[in-house]
């Protein structure tokens, strides 16, 4: 998040939509919005950066990014996008980016209100779609696909070494001394920064990636040991742990046929 940010105008509507078809390895430059965005995934997986850390949009999934968040967009394969942006007086969400489930009405609501440029309040039936979506807003669950970056220099030199190469084989204690800290010195600052222990911060560095490899299309044996896993089997047992289907099942459920716009 180094580069310059673009700051995007106000937008004269309470809900204004997006639609968009990015090409894959696509990139969206840093910038920022005055109102709240939902950026929905149909097909392809997205990934937000910010300054806190990484939320990996996979399909059927959103990314909430509350009002002035700097962020940036990759597209893992060509992604077709639904973003809604929503005035902040009109809905109380978390202050904090996050992944959020999409119900099946969320989804038909996303759909349904991208048929319009924007949504506004004189219009009756447009009025009641806002009321019905922000509705939804309020319920949302979170989904566990994000990783927050440390701040601590010791900490964050750590999450670097192992982000550059999730593969890395070497024990943790061994990165550790390598970066010039103690395993537990790093395990305490990670587990008061991120809210998650070095091991499964790794774990979870490791699972974003996968997703990114599996949505451009790379074969199960290459996404393994890209991740981090010497066989194809170890790496669908830590898959379906973390989100209770095997990677062919996870996509193939989640493909579907858009409807014309």
């Amino acid at each position: 998040m180094r580069q310059a940010v673009i700051a995007c105008g106000p937008l004269p509507n309470p809900v204004t939509t997006l639609t968009h078809e990015f090409p894959g390895d696509h990139e969206v430059p840093t910038h920022t919005h005055p109102e709240h965005q939902l950026i929905y995934a149909c097909r392809g997986v997205m990934t937000v950066w910010t300054d806190e850390g990484i939320w990996v949009v996979p399909p059927q999934r959103a990314v909430w990014i509350p009002a002035k968040t700097p962020h940036r967009i990759t597209m893992a394969g060509p992604v077709s996008m639904r973003t809604l942006y929503v005035k902040p007086r009109l809905v109380r969400l978390s202050r904090n980016c996050c992944v959020v489930n999409v119900s099946p009405l969320l989804r038909e609501l996303i759909l349904h209100a991208c048929r319009f440029p924007a949504l506004r309040r004189r219009v009756k039936a447009e009025a009641h779609l806002i009321d019905t979506i922000i509705d939804q807003l309020e319920i949302l669950e979170t989904s566990p696909l994000h990783l927050i970056n440390p701040n601590d220099p010791r900490a964050a030199r750590i999450a670097d070494a192992l982000s550059a190469d999730p593969a890395d084989p070497r024990p943790l204690a061994e990165v550790c001394r390598r970066a010039g800290a103690s395993k537990r010195t790093i395990e305490r600052l990670f587990q008061s920064e991120t809210h998650m222990s070095l091991g499964v911060w790794r774990q979870q560095l490791r699972l974003l990636r996968s997703l990114r490899l599996l949505a451009a299309g790379e074969p199960i044996t290459r996404v393994a040991l890209e991740s981090g896993y010497s066989t194809p089997s170890a790496f669908i047992a830590m898959f379906r742990k973390a989100l209770g289907t095997t990677p062919r099942r996870y996509f193939e459920h989640r493909r579907i046929d858009l409807p014309p716009l």
